[in-house]
């Protein structure tokens, strides 16, 4: 290991344990409330939801009281949510319909969550906004904000990365082989390359996959990466380092190709507004970049913290454990959760 990942290895430790009550991924995404306009003043509603919640009060739509429902469908399991769809007769409202009225989800200061709101008129004009515990409703307003677009959807890519612990876990791994300077700055870039190419590429329609199939992959590209951490070069002074050690943009920037499809199934449930599609894209993948860069200055951060600590005379005299049986810890758990993932998403595909 590199000097920076021996300081900065036991903050992977804190990490794991804040997820260690699950070993699957992006179960709390936000929930979708979609009302796509049919006929006049007519919408047909879809409402997602995580399966899991973290209240007993449950999160639910809010639409005006005027608005009368026509049918209700069963609500139905797909993958780690549930589906609830309805037929809304809006025609009390006016000739405005939705426009000028509040949408919003009630329990998200309950269950700490957000929700996107989408509404698609049949005129061509599309909406969308996250409500959340501070603002829980949102003004459907006569004419869509591009500026809204751009805020809200860097902060669901900001919320992604940081909800996705199986990308954090990758770029934690990244940062233990190549520790810092300009071969992290490049490992790093490689990644993003990576995944910003895959995901406008499923984003916009040109490449299809089974979801499943790369959920598998993208936990079997963090165990390799935790086996890659446990060669140990200086014990054979002779052997050359490893193709993974030399070139580690090569390992991030194909394995970011496969998160990046990961990434673009989270935005295929949050949807896109379809007037400003490549604007949403970008600043969803922004977004992305900015929680991706603040976990990496984190750690960062962290390692300069302990290093001051481990200096200081007084500390030192503390310490009992010896630093170097804590060193392959985070390793271990990089391994032990990766494997757990593959096994679990294995049987997924197979199944």
């Amino acid at each position: 290991m590199t000097t920076l990942s021996r300081i900065v290895a036991p903050l992977v430790l804190f990490v794991a344990l804040l997820h260690a009550g699950t070993a699957e991924a992006h179960r709390f995404a936000p929930s979708l409330f979609k009302l796509v306009e049919t006929s006049d003043h007519t919408y047909n509603i879809v409402w997602k939801t995580p399966t899991e919640a973290t209240s007993n009060i449950p999160l639910r739509p809010v639409w005006p009281v005027s608005c009368l429902v026509k049918s209700e469908n069963p609500i139905l399991r797909e993958g780690t949510g549930t589906v609830s769809s309805w037929a809304l007769d809006c025609g009390p409202l006016g000739k405005d319909g939705l426009v000028g009225q509040k949408l919003g989800v009630t329990g998200l200061t309950e269950n700490q969550a957000s929700a996107m709101v989408m509404l698609s008129l049949r005129d061509g004009r599309s909406y969308q906004s996250v409500v959340n515990a501070e603002a829980p409703d949102f003004l459907v307003p006569a004419q869509p904000s591009q500026s809204k677009v751009m805020t809200e959807y860097s902060v669901l890519g900001a919320e992604h990365i940081w909800e996705g612990i199986d990308h954090l876990m990758f770029v934690f791994g990244l940062l233990l082989l190549v520790g810092g300077g300009a071969r992290l700055l490049w490992t790093i870039t490689a990644f993003t390359v990576g995944h910003s190419i895959t995901l406008a590429l499923v984003t916009l329609g040109f490449l299809t996959y089974p979801v499943s199939l790369i959920e598998f992959v993208i936990a079997l590209s963090i165990f390799v990466l935790a086996l890659e951490l446990t060669r140990k070069e200086q014990d054979h002074p002779h052997q050359r380092l490893s193709l993974f050690k030399r070139h580690p943009w090569w390992l991030a920037g194909g394995f970011g190709l496969l998160h990046g499809m990961g990434f673009a199934s989270a935005l295929a449930e949050i949807g896109l507004p379809q007037s400003n599609v490549p604007l949403a894209l970008l600043f969803f993948n922004i977004g992305i970049e900015v929680g991706q860069i603040a976990f990496v200055l984190l750690a960062i951060g962290a390692w300069w913290l302990l290093k001051t600590l481990l200096g200081s005379a007084v500390f030192a005299d503390r310490i009992v454990i010896r630093q170097e049986r804590l060193l392959p810890l985070p390793v271990y758990v990089l391994g032990g959760t990766s494997a757990m993932w593959c096994i679990e998403r294995g049987l997924e595909v197979l199944g």
